[in-house]
């Protein structure tokens, strides 16, 4: 599977979920790693351009590829989310369970879960903790990411 991160250029090669450990995020609590990871370039960026202020364009961004083995990818199942308004802002509890429960059990080493941003599209919530991450992760490119303005400056 090949998968993008956006994020600022000085933290781009931490694949330790850090920033997930440090802040929590839609799918875990503050205190478990996890590395979130969307489908598409596009989607990376939609992704992190909701953390970020729309008056002002960001700089000193990074896109990193990333690929890991496909039958390492565990599915979400969307029915359990049916009768949870999982799309809340802040997070709702019940994303950050499943989440949790996912990175804890560590028996697989991705989750396939959806966009709250890009509906239709996935995200892929790598666990670091998972037994061989660092040999089965591979960083494929890591480019420079300069951010169209015409996005923000609103």
């Amino acid at each position: 599977m090949i998968a993008y991160r956006l994020g600022k250029t000085q933290f781009i090669n931490d694949l330790t979920g850090t920033g997930a450990y440090l802040y929590g995020g839609r799918w875990n609590n503050k205190g478990i790693r996890m590395l979130y990871t969307g489908q598409s370039r596009a989607l990376a960026m939609a992704e992190a351009s909701v953390h970020l202020p729309l008056h002002l364009v960001p700089t000193g961004y990074s896109i990193l590829e990333l690929e890991f083995p496909d039958e390492m990818i565990q599915v979400f199942d969307q029915k359990q989310l049916e009768h949870v308004n999982w799309r809340s802002f802040p997070a709702s509890y019940v994303t950050q369970e499943i989440g949790d429960t996912f990175i804890e059990s560590s028996l697989q080493l991705a989750l396939k879960v959806p966009s709250v941003i890009v509906e239709g599209d996935f995200n892929y919530l790598l666990n670091p903790n998972f037994p061989e991450y660092t040999n089965l992760v591979k960083i494929n490119d890591i480019r420079d990411f300069p951010f169209d303005e015409r996005i923000f400056n609103r």
